[in-house]
C-alpha cells in the first residue's frame, strides 16, 4: 500500500472519527454506582508494568522492525504463573503515525497473547516521564547500568510544548480507543501518565511550560476519550504526595481526581505511605487501582504492601518485570551515581532474564496472594467470552 503523507493519514482519520461519532454518544464521567459496578465484576487487578525485556522503549516495543511476539508471549507466560490478572502497557503516538494499520494489529496480537495467558491490559495513551524528544526508527543502545536510559516520552515535547498542536492527536486517541473500545481484553483506559513530571535527568532540555500544556492535553484527552463512549473506564493517576488536603490539588491533580471514572494513583514508598495514599483516596467512593509501587531500596516492597492492598480491595502494578534493556534493576540515582555491577539490591523487576527469580521468597509470597485472584479471573473470563463482542475491524486507509 502507497504510504499516504502523514497531514492526509491525519484528515482521512478524522473524517472516519466523525463519521463513527455520529453513531455513538459522547459519554459523561461514570458514576459512583457505575465505576463500583464495574469493579465487582472484575478479579483483583493484580500485576506488573510490562514492556518486553528486548525492548528499550515503547518504540521499540510496537514499531514493525523490532516488534517481539515470541519474547512477549514467553514473558506473559511467567507473569501467569505469578497468578497476575493485569498488565499495564504503554502505547505510543509515532508508531500510530507511522503503520496505523500495522499498529493497531500489533495492540491486538499483544492483546491475544496476554487473552491466551488469562491476563487483561490496561493500555496507556501517553506518558510525560524520561526523554522528551522521541525519534522513530532504530532505538539507541542502552546506557550501561542507567535506569531507563532510553525510555520516551508520549508525545514529544515539540507537539506537547505547542498547544496550537495538540489536536493532531485527536485521531491518534480516538482511533485506538474506538478500535478496542468494547473489547472484554482491554480492562483499562490510562489517558495520561504523570502529566507534568520535569524529569530530573533532562531537566535542561525539558519544556519550561510543561506543567500548563500538560494540563491542556490531559483535558482534551479525557474529551476525546469520552467522545467515543468506551465501554472500560477511562482515568489518570495522581502521582505526587498523598492529597490529604483536596485545597491543595494542583491544576493537573484537580483534572486526573474530577475526570477518571477510577482513581489511580503512584507511590514508591513504605507502607505507611501507602497507607495514607489509599486511605485519603477513598474519599472519592470509586474503584481505586496502585498503577505504580514497588522500589524495594525505598522499602516499597511487595512484602507487606501488597497484602494490605489486597486487603483494601485496591488494584497493584509494581514496576518492572524481567530484567532487560530499561536496566530498571538500577536506581534512579544511576543517572548522577556510577554503578559497574548489578546493584546491591534491585531496585525494579522480579524475575531475571532466563525467568529465574531475583528473590524465590517474594515470588512465593506473590503467588500466596494471587492464587486466588487467578481462579477468580478464569471464571469471570469465560463468562465474558459467551458474550463480548470482538474488537472493531480495521477501516481502510
Amino acid at each position: 500500500m502507497k504510504q499516504l503523507p502523514l497531514i492526509a493519514l491525519l484528515l482521512l482519520l478524522v473524517g472516519c472519527s466523525t463519521t463513527q461519532k455520529q453513531t455513538l454518544q459522547t459519554r459523561e464521567r461514570w458514576t459512583e454506582e457505575q465505576a463500583n459496578s464495574w469493579y465487582a465484576k472484575q478479579p483483583w487487578l493484580v500485576g506488573c508494568n510490562f514492556s518486553p525485556s528486548t525492548a528499550i522503549n515503547q518504540l521499540e516495543m510496537w514499531q514493525a522492525e523490532t516488534w517481539d511476539p515470541k519474547t512477549i508471549n514467553r514473558e506473559l507466560g511467567w507473569a501467569a504463573d505469578l497468578g497476575f490478572t493485569s498488565v499495564r502497557v504503554y502505547l505510543h503516538e509515532i508508531p500510530w503515525q507511522q503503520d496505523r494499520n500495522g499498529f493497531l494489529k500489533r495492540v491486538d496480537q499483544f492483546l491475544s497473547l496476554a487473552d491466551k495467558h488469562k491476563i487483561g491490559v490496561m493500555l496507556v495513551l501517553f506518558d510525560s516521564v524520561w526523554d522528551p524528544y522521541p525519534k522513530p526508527g532504530k532505538q539507541r543502545a542502552p546506557r550501561p547500568h542507567v535506569h531507563n536510559s532510553g525510555w520516551v516520552q508520549s508525545p514529544g515535547a515539540d507537539i506537547l510544548g505547542n498547544p496550537a498542536r495538540h489536536d493532531e492527536l485527536k485521531p491518534y486517541v480516538q482511533d485506538v480507543i474506538s478500535h478496542f473500545r468494547n473489547d472484554r481484553r482491554v480492562q483499562v483506559w490510562d489517558i495520561f501518565n504523570e502529566p507534568e513530571n520535569d524529569n530530573p535527568a533532562y531537566r535542561n532540555v525539558e519544556l519550561k511550560n510543561k506543567f500548563d500544556a500538560s494540563l491542556a492535553l490531559l483535558k482534551k484527552s479525557f474529551e476525546w476519550a469520552r467522545e467515543v463512549n468506551p465501554s472500560q473506564p477511562i482515568t489518570s493517576g495522581v502521582w505526587i504526595g498523598n492529597w490529604s488536603d483536596p485545597a491543595k490539588l494542583t491544576a493537573v491533580e484537580r483534572v486526573q481526581l474530577e475526570e477518571s471514572d477510577i482513581i489511580t494513583f503512584h507511590n514508591y514508598s513504605d507502607s505507611e505511605a501507602m497507607k495514607k495514599c489509599v486511605e485519603n483516596l477513598q474519599r472519592y467512593n470509586r474503584p481505586i487501582l496502585c498503577t505504580e509501587y514497588m522500589a524495594r531500596p525505598n522499602k516499597s516492597r511487595f512484602d507487606p504492601i501488597l497484602g494490605y492492598m489486597k486487603e483494601q480491595n485496591v488494584g497493584a502494578y509494581n514496576w518492572g518485570f524481567v530484567d532487560g534493556k530499561t536496566q530498571t534493576i538500577y536506581p534512579w540515582d544511576s543517572w548522577t551515581k556510577k554503578y559497574t555491577a548489578e546493584p546491591p539490591e534491585w531496585f525494579h523487576d522480579i524475575l531475571r532474564r532466563d525467568g529465574t527469580p531475583y528473590r524465590e521468597a517474594e515470588v512465593q509470597y506473590l503467588k500466596s496472594l494471587t492464587r486466588d485472584a487467578r481462579k477468580q479471573a478464569e471464571r469471570r473470563r469465560k463468562v465474558s467470552q459467551i458474550r463480548s463482542p470482538q474488537p472493531a475491524e480495521l477501516l481502510p486507509v
